[in-house]
């Protein structure tokens, strides 16, 4: 960890679209929005969990940082997975005698090269050496973003779907509801319909709905290469067209940004099926100043695992910046918090950014 930045804390749940699983039939999950689903009495993130018995399934996360945590299950019905990060294969396994408290930390990194990294899961289910099954269950993971030079201040800034600075392009609608950030936001099922808006920051946080009636959509930020990706709810099992995300999800993140004027546009790949992309709010991180890392080309890791994790602490999807001497990852309650995230963690924000 750097101690010469100010760090932040980046809390990704298993049904945030910047997490890709290969095949989301192979897994199963909760329904939260199931007349039955009880997020506060859950051990889970949000109340939601991706858990699967089939070999070979995995998840993939890209990010930039030097540091990332996963965290799931661990206990007797767990087996065996594989951690590919930037190529390099780790082995472990889930096995407990007992169910191990949540959230077990599952794999740990925390000295990679400030660089690009891809992290795949992969579940392997029982091996020789397992004395127990064949399940995998991935609840959610941690990234650190550095956000600015040590000494500096970061204030979160929200803006709402109906602010000025979002021009749509296309057929878009309007939906009122306590879950979203400021009871409200929009949605399109048109075919290349579209929201942009230029910023300052230097990290942006897009938050958006999640129902199985959604499908892929296309980010690009500034000039760089369109990312797509899947805003299907990830309800496993039956997939049925009403599973839905009931809170905000993240469905775009970035950091590391200078200060000049940047420029964002999403665009819903809607196609033959008339898939429904449903924006919320953008979430911006503005620091006192500004001073963006060169990206390593060369990767490195030191990596752990197999330990529960001792204090799972604030589990915000917003970065919590900590830009204290020792660097370290931030895992309590943050002081610059977002209200459209008390909806989403309930109890866990506690004073709105202005």
């Amino acid at each position: 960890m750097d101690a010469s930045t100010v760090n932040a804390n980046v809390t990704v749940n298993d049904f945030d679209s910047v997490v890709s699983y290969a095949d989301q039939s192979a897994w199963q999950t909760p329904d939260p929005s199931s007349s039955s689903f009880n997020a506060n009495t859950s051990q889970w993130l949000m109340g939601t969990f991706h858990s699967t018995t089939v070999a070979n399934t995995t998840i993939s996360f890209n990010f930039i940082g030097p540091a990332i945590y996963v965290f799931g299950a661990s206990g007797p019905a767990y087996g065996s997975y594989e951690v590919v990060l930037d190529g390099t294969s780790t082995m472990k396994s889930a096995y407990a005698a007992a169910n191990v408290s949540s959230p077990y930390l599952l794999y740990s990194a925390d000295n990679l090269t400030y660089a690009a990294h891809t992290l795949t899961l992969r579940n392997l289910g029982k091996q020789g050496v397992d004395v127990g099954g064949d399940t995998f269950l991935f609840d959610f993971l941690r990234a650190t973003a550095q956000l600015a030079p040590a000494g500096a201040t970061v204030t979160n800034q929200t803006l709402e779907e109906t602010d000025p600075s979002l021009k749509y392009s296309g057929t878009w609608g309007s939906n009122k509801s306590p879950n979203f950030s400021g009871g409200g936001s929009t949605f399109t099922n048109a075919d290349k319909a579209s929201v942009s808006f230029s910023f300052h920051g230097s990290a942006i946080y897009d938050f958006g709905d999640k129902k199985n009636d959604h499908g892929l959509y296309s980010v690009v930020l500034d000039t760089n290469t369109p990312q797509i990706f899947n805003g299907i709810s990830g309800c496993g099992g039956a997939f049925g067209m009403t599973c839905e995300q009931m809170k905000p999800t993240l469905a775009y993140f970035a950091h590391n940004l200078d200060g000049g004027l940047h420029n964002l546009s999403i665009t819903n790949m809607a196609g033959v099926n008339k898939s429904f992309f449903d924006p919320d709010s953008v979430v911006l991180s503005v620091p006192s100043v500004y001073a963006p890392r060169t990206l390593d080309n060369n990767t490195s890791s030191s990596s752990s695992g197999n330990a529960s994790a001792s204090s799972p602490g604030g589990t915000s999807p917003l970065p919590s910046p900590s830009g204290g001497a020792n660097g370290s990852l931030f895992l309590g309650n943050a002081p610059l918090l977002n209200p459209l995230l008390f909806l989403v963690l309930a109890v866990m924000w506690v004073l709105r950014p202005v």
